[in-house]
């Protein structure tokens, strides 16, 4: 039996808004077959207990989605097995997930049940001491991002100055008449699914494209930023969702509502924004630059500032990544208070028993 897919996603992201979540798109209530919300502690073995559930399923042959941590990108915040509609998540800060529909849809899998409560109350002072560090230390973080971010949007208000809007609009026309113009409006909308294909991680920016540009036809959208590159990707993502198409949208890591890649599956057809924080090596079935749009004399008169931004940028993100990784090596401390006061043993018992269920559910899909 051949190995099943992986795909590779970010459910949620370290951005300019602080953290930022998309996790009501990983599997909704009324599609979900199950929803298993695992609750508790660092290092009580939450993301070994996905890791080892999508391992065995895709030896199984089934398609996976492994939701990635933004917050330490070697660990899981989320599996979904598409084929059979069911998803295991980690519930807890600072995307906490409850059940919305208990038993009939979502359940919580508590993996604290499992530990010693008077071993780790020993630790109690050092615990709530690392917790207020860590949030510390991301709201840090994220004041560095957001002033990135700040830096990065007076980039795109000079770039914008130059761009000729009337060439990018006639792109966009261009390519979405080539694209639709067999496909009439439908009866029913598509459906959008919105995540991140990229983070800003604790190793620096982290992305997954080339699990999720598997399409046969990919554009690919070259551009700095304020050339518009998400206004065709807007487009292209109305003009799909009106003609009955779902779509999976994915958004910019460091300004989570600004559109990056679009995948429309029925249609095998993808778009991804190429620059020097996300690409990867595709056979594009046309490229299109919007730099080409742009009057140079405009940018030469900017240089200055632009170069500034530039660098300034830079160095922000670069700290915005060294604290961000603080973080994450204060929470690792943290684990340590919980690792020697769980009984694996009985997590193991646990997920026999949940991959037993997952087998049924399986069973009743086919």
């Amino acid at each position: 039996m051949p190995k099943g897919r992986i795909k590779h996603v970010f459910p949620g992201g370290n951005t300019s808004l602080g953290f930022y979540s998309y996790y009501e798109y990983i599997l909704s209530q009324e599609e979900a077959t199950r929803i298993i919300v695992i609750k508790g502690g660092p290092g009580v073995g939450k993301s070994t207990f996905m890791k080892k559930t999508a391992a065995d399923m895709a030896d199984r042959g089934y398609d996976i989605e492994l939701m990635h941590c933004s917050s330490d990108n070697n660990s899981l915040d989320g599996v979904v097995i598409p084929e059979i509609k069911v998803a295991l998540l980690d519930g807890t800060a600072p995307h906490v997930v409850d059940p919305k529909n208990p038993g009939a849809v979502d359940e919580i899998l508590h993996l604290g049940d499992f530990w010693d409560e008077d071993g780790i109350r020993k630790n109690r002072e050092e615990i709530l001491k690392c917790n207020k560090e860590v949030g510390r230390t991301f709201a840090r973080a994220y004041r560095y991002i957001k002033a990135a971010a700040a830096v990065y949007e007076d980039t795109a208000v000079i770039n914008s100055w130059a761009m000729d809007n009337a060439k990018a609009n006639a792109e966009a026309s261009r390519v979405i008449g080539d694209l639709f113009v067999d496909r009439g409006l439908a009866v029913k909308e598509g459906k959008v699914r919105k995540l991140f294909a990229s983070a800003i991680t604790p190793d620096g920016f982290k992305n997954y494209l080339d699990t999720i540009l598997t399409a046969d036809k990919i554009y690919v959208l070259k551009g700095q930023q304020g050339t518009g590159t998400e206004k065709l990707l807007e487009k292209v993502k109305q003009a799909a969702l009106e003609r009955g198409s779902n779509v999976e949208a994915y958004y910019c890591a460091l300004i989570p509502t600004k559109l990056e890649h679009l995948v429309v599956p029925d249609m095998k057809l993808a778009f991804t924004t190429f620059n020097d924080y996300h690409n990867t090596e595709v056979e594009a079935f046309e490229e299109i630059d919007f730099d080409e749009f742009m009057d140079p004399q405009v940018l030469k008169e900017y240089q200055e500032v632009l170069d500034y931004n530039r660098c300034t940028f830079k160095a922000l993100m670069n700290r915005a990544v060294s604290t961000i990784n603080k973080a994450k090596a204060i929470h690792d401390i943290m684990e340590q208070y919980y690792i020697p006061n769980m009984d694996f043993e009985a997590v193991q018992r646990c997920w026999e028993s949940t991959m037993a269920r997952i087998f049924e559910y399986a069973q009743e899909n086919t």
